[in-house]
This record gives structure tokens, C-alpha cells and sequence, in this order.
């Protein structure tokens, strides 16, 4: 994966100030200051409480109170998101601190560049199960790409400074920096810039020459090549790069999950997302390619199936900023090592220089794909219960919001939907919990990104189960005028699950059933929830009901909204691939798969 240069300005570039005497607490909140940080999620403790006093008199930073330290850290990560820029999340000792375990741990998985700062207990006390406490720092260590531990406050400034830096240089990711409460209430000389000293951090941006050259004499002689594009495209803020080598080489493009929207959607090179619920021609292009150009991509299981049966007749490129991503799963032929923006660019010019004789002939490889698109086109059944196809609706919603809408999404069948049905034509508008798969990340994760993004439209594509994990964060929206909408697609079951209940398990539906829709005793009901929260509560039963409801949502922005659309709990999210299999095993729908050329 690859990332733009730090959003915030670099400590070096920040006019110094003259040595002042203040306290730890007050050093975290200037620090954040002069950083450029302006927004920040939270919820106070005792181990955190100096840094709150300070944080209360700050001009420069909006502290936004969550419910939960979970909804601060997911709040964190859609701010990130949509934009590009840091993500800042601050909890308390102990169980606040454990809270934030889960959105960092969904960070690291995903690449998003997230500053935890937690309080800790005195330093006297750490070590003897003292209340509150926890070793965060321990906990954290193998989902973080650092965490740093404060006992002395005159070295708050550089700490912060340096986990800024590492969290949005390189490959982006989660820094948890944790102070105690005797460093924060103890005073020091601050001044700034502070010195940061990072020995071996040296992230490599700039690719070796000739791995970019052999990459484009693989590209300039393949018969049968993918771009095989994932989230570090987007993390690179390397678009229209990406646009660029696609539109100079013809190559056909699939977007991973974590990467929708780095591609437009409408563009005709685009085959779709490939993967377990790919669309076939995505699916199969990967499998039959002779060449697989990966682009801040790692292999993921999702996308792969079964690795050793993966794309068996590809060559393989491999362009990360991770040096460790490249091989880990597929051996790379040639693996490039480096940021996406300039690595792209570079590939681009040598392919030119490759084929001024003349671009190679894919047609024919052109000709299968299209086949495959017009054969195999990305569609839905309409449910034979008479209640909604949860397709229609999320389809609806992004047609009517459009393409500088921002949607992000929970986990399982609504998230798999929402990747399908809504047409992404922009990087930073779709949010997931890609790697991580994180019940009830859509709310906060919406929240943080109209924090982020005010001006735009911002969706929570939602299940009935996600949605019951972080709901109470709608209070923290109607309080703070965050009016965010949320779809809940409500089949009144764990639906993902479900599906595969149906599929593996006989049918036998063990606690799956959470009796929150249709002929449901509706516990709670979502309407009345919403309603509650302060926000506008919808219940939708009717197809004729969908477009009202989601007009009505975008027209009203003094409020959240959440519509309650009650869907048909036998939908299933078509293709699949079942888990551990070939890719060639995939499922056009139920009982029907494609025919395949390839052997396994």
C-alpha cells in the first residue's frame, strides 16, 4: 500500500516559539495545535482528565464527545478516510483504552492513518493492577506500526510529532501514543518545533528503475493482462495515475473492495470488484490473465480463494510501498517497491518508450471479456416474499445521492451490496471495514467523515445487526449537528451469516434471527429509536415507498435520519465463491456457474 506525503505540516516547517513552562496536558493539546489537527474524537477518564481541561480553552481543535471509545475510533478512521488526512481519537486508561483496541486493530488491517493518545495511570502505579489500568502499549504493539509510552512530559511534543509522521508516511496506519498521568500534570520548558529522531524509519517511495522497466516489457508482451488495483491506490492518492496507465495501455482494471472508487465505475476498461462476491468477468480475468499487474494490493483471501489455485498462468507484478507485502502470499516476478503516485508515473513513461513501434493487440482478450460482461451481468431476482430487494435500495440510494456522495458501510450482505450496486466514480467515497470486518463500523465511520467532509452527503449503509453495536453515536450526531443518513437494511437477521446457514448448514438458522423486522416483534424499533436520538425515524415496507424516503433524507440537514427499510431475509449476495476454493468454482447465482477454459 502507498500514501500521499503527510496531510499535516512537518514540525520542521512550523515557525519556532520561544520556550514556554506548561504542563504535559497542555503540551498534547498545543502539539496537536501546531500539527494542523482540527478535529478530534473522544471521551474523558480520570488517567485523561488534564488533558481535557487544557482542551476546553483550544481555539484550533473541536473535541467531539462520542458515546462509546469504539464510535471515536471508527469516528477517526471515515474522517481519515475521506480524505486523506489523519484521524485523531483520545480515551482514558483501562477499559477506555481497550475500547479503541478495536477500531486500531480495523486501521492497521486497512491502511488508515489514526493517532490514538490515551491516558495511562501514574507511573508509580503501573505494574501493580492498579484501577484503570491496562497495557495498552503491550496490547496494541501488533496492530499499531508503532506505539509509544510517555513518562516524562518534556518528551510529549516529539512523541506526538513523530507518531504523526509515522502514521501518514509510508504505508498508513494506527499510532497509539500513551501518556501517564503524572506526565501530563507535570510542567516542562515546551517549545517548538520539537526534534524528532525516528532512526530506520526511511520509508522507500522512489522505485528502482529497472523493476519499473521489466514491468513494462511484461506489460508491452502480454496477451492476457489485468490491473489488479487495490486500497493503496487510494491511500497513494494515485487516481488518476492509475487512470492514466489504464487509458495508455487498455488494460482491463478491477477494483478490490478497499479500492472502489479508485477507477471510476463507467469507465469501459473497469471489469468490476473481483473476489468472493466479484463480478464474473472481474473473477474470471484474474484467474485466465497471463499477466497480473497488482497495484497496492496484497493477495487478500477474499480475492484470491484458494492462493495456490490463483491466476496459475500469471506473471505477476507487484508494486507496494510495503516491502513486506511483496511475496508474502504470490511470489512476485517483479516486485517494485514503492509509492504508487511516482511509480505509476514512471511505468507509464516506460511502457511508451516499450511499444513505440506499436501498442500490443489484446483484442481478442477484449473480446472474451466483454462476452463475459454481456453474459454475466451484475443483477438481482426480485424476492419471491413480496418484501423489498435489498439491491433495489441501496441501488437507489446511490443513484439518487450520486457520485460526490460518501457511503460507508457495516459488514456482511449490506456491505457486499453497497460495493456492487452503488457506482463509485471517485476515490474517498466509499468507507469499510475491509480487512478487519468490524460489526458496527458504518455510524461513526460516517459521522467522522461528514465531520470531515460537511458539504457532502454522507450515507451509513447499515445491517440490523451492525447497526445495534454503535447506534448510541446518533446522540452524538444530534448533539453536535452531524446529520448523517442511515439506510438500515433490515432482513431482521444476521444476514451474512445466514446466507451461508443456507448454504453449508442445511438451512439451520442458529442464532441468526435478531426479530427486528418484518412479522418480527421489531425489538427495538428502529423508528422509534431514531426518534429518540433526536433524529428523523422512516420505516419503508414498498417499492414505491424507497425514492420518498431517500429524497426526504437528503432534503433534511437539521438532523440525522435513519430509514428503517424492511427487506426480504432470503436475499443472497451473488456471484460467490465459496471459501477455500478455486476461483474457478464461482457462482453466478444459486446452482448456476460460469464454464471455464482454465484447468486447475
Amino acid at each position: 500500500m502507498t500514501t500521499e506525503s503527510s496531510p499535516v505540516p512537518s514540525p520542521a516547517l512550523v515557525p519556532s516559539h520561544a520556550p514556554v513552562e506548561i504542563t504535559g496536558a497542555e503540551a498534547v493539546v498545543r502539539s496537536l495545535e501546531m500539527l494542523g489537527i482540527t478535529d478530534v474524537f473522544g471521551l474523558p477518564g480520570g488517567a485523561i482528565l488534564p488533558v481535557y481541561d487544557p482542551l476546553l480553552d483550544s481555539k484550533k481543535l473541536r473535541h467531539i464527545l462520542v458515546r462509546h471509545e469504539q464510535g471515536a475510533g471508527h469516528a477517526a478512521q471515515g474522517y481519515a478516510s475521506s480524505t486523506g488526512k489523519l484521524g485523531v481519537a483520545i480515551a482514558t486508561s483501562g477499559p477506555g483504552a481497550t475500547n479503541l483496541v478495536t477500531a486500531i486493530a480495523d486501521a492497521h488491517m486497512d491502511s488508515v492513518p489514526l493517532l490514538a493518545i490515551t491516558g495511562q495511570v501514574f507511573s508509580n502505579l503501573m505494574g501493580t493492577d492498579a484501577f484503570q489500568e491496562a497495557d495498552i502499549v503491550g496490547i496494541t504493539m501488533p496492530i499499531t506500526k508503532h506505539s509509544f509510552l510517555v513518562k516524562d512530559p518534556s518528551e510529549i511534543p516529539a512523541t506526538i510529532a513523530a507518531a504523526v509522521h509515522i502514521a501518514t508516511t509510508g504505508r498508513p496506519g494506527p499510532v497509539l501514543v500513551d501518556i501517564t498521568k503524572d506526565a501530563q500534570q507535570a510542567s516542562f520548558a515546551f517549545s517548538w518545533p520539537p526534534k524528532i529522531d525516528l532512526p530506520g524509519y526511511r520509508p522507500i517511495t522512489k522505485a528502482h528503475g529497472k523493476q519499473v522497466t521489466a514491468a513494462a516489457q511484461l506489460l508491452a508482451e502480454a496477451k492476457r493482462p489485468v490491473l489488479y488495483v487495490g486500497g493503496g491506490v487510494i491511500r497513494s492518492n494515485a487516481s488518476a495515475e492509475l487512470l492514466e496507465l489504464a487509458e495508455t495501455t487498455n488494460v482491463p482494471v478491477v477494483t478490490t473492495l478497499m479500492a472502489r472508487g479508485a477507477f471510476p465505475d463507467s469507465h469501459q476498461q473497469h471489469l468490476g470488484m473481483p473476489g468472493m462476491h466479484g463480478t464474473v468477468p472481474a473473477v474470471i480475468a484474474l484467474q485466465e490473465a497471463d499477466l497480473l499487474v497488482a497495484l497496492g494490493a496484497r493477495f487478500d483471501d477474499r480475492v484470491t480463494g484458494k492462493a495456490a489455485l490463483f491466476a496459475p498462468n500469471a506473471k505477476v507484478v507487484h508494486v507496494d510501498i510495503d516491502p513486506a507485502e511483496i511475496s508474502k502470499i504470490r511470489v512476485a516476478d517483479v516486485p517494485i517497491v514503492g509509492d504508487l503516485k511516482d511509480v505509476l508515473g514512471d511505468l507509464v513513461a516506460a511502457y511508451r518508450e516499450q511499444t513505440t513501434a506499436g501498442t500490443p493487440d489484446i483484442a481478442e482478450w477484449w473480446a472474451t471479456l466483454d462476452g463475459l460482461r454481456s453474459e454475466f451481468p451484475l443483477g438481482f431476482s426480485q424476492p419471491s416474499d413480496g418484501l423489498l430487494a435489498p439491491q433495489y435500495v441501496i441501488q437507489r440510494i446511490g443513484e439518487l445521492t450520486g457520485p460526490e456522495g460518501i457511503y460507508a458501510a457495516g459488514v456482511g450482505q449490506h456491505q457486499m451490496w453497497a460495493a456492487q450496486f452503488i457506482k463509485y466514480e471517485r476515490p474517498n467515497s466509499w468507507l469499510n471495514s475491509g480487512g478487519a470486518g468490524t460489526m458496527g463500523y458504518a455510524v461513526p465511520a460516517a459521522m467522522g467523515a461528514k465531520v470531515a467532509e460537511p458539504h457532502r452527503d454522507v450515507w451509513a449503509i447499515d445491517g440490523d445487526g451492525c447497526f445495534q453495536m454503535t447506534n448510541q453515536e446518533l446522540a452524538t450526531c444530534t448533539l453536535n449537528d452531524i446529520p448523517i443518513k442511515v439506510a438500515i437494511i433490515n432482513n431482521s437477521s444476521l444476514g451474512m451469516v445466514r446466507q451461508w446457514q443456507t448454504l453449508f448448514y442445511d438451512g439451520r438458522y442458529s442464532n441468526t434471527d435478531l426479530n427486528t423486522g418484518h412479522d418480527s416483534v421489531r425489538v427495538p424499533d428502529f423508528v422509534k429509536l431514531a426518534e429518540a436520538y433526536g433524529a428523523l425515524g422512516i420505516r419503508v415496507t414498498k417499492e414505491e415507498e424507497v425514492d420518498a424516503a431517500i429524497k426526504l433524507a437528503l432534503e433534511t440537514n437539521d438532523r440525522p435520519v435513519v430509514i428503517d427499510f424492511v427487506v426480504s431475509a432470503d436475499a443472497m449476495v451473488w456471484p460467490m465463491v465459496p471459501q477455500g476454493v478455486s476461483n474457478s468454482y464461482i457462482q453466478y447465482a444459486r446452482d448456476h456457474s460460469p464454464a471455464f477454459s482454465e484447468e486447475d
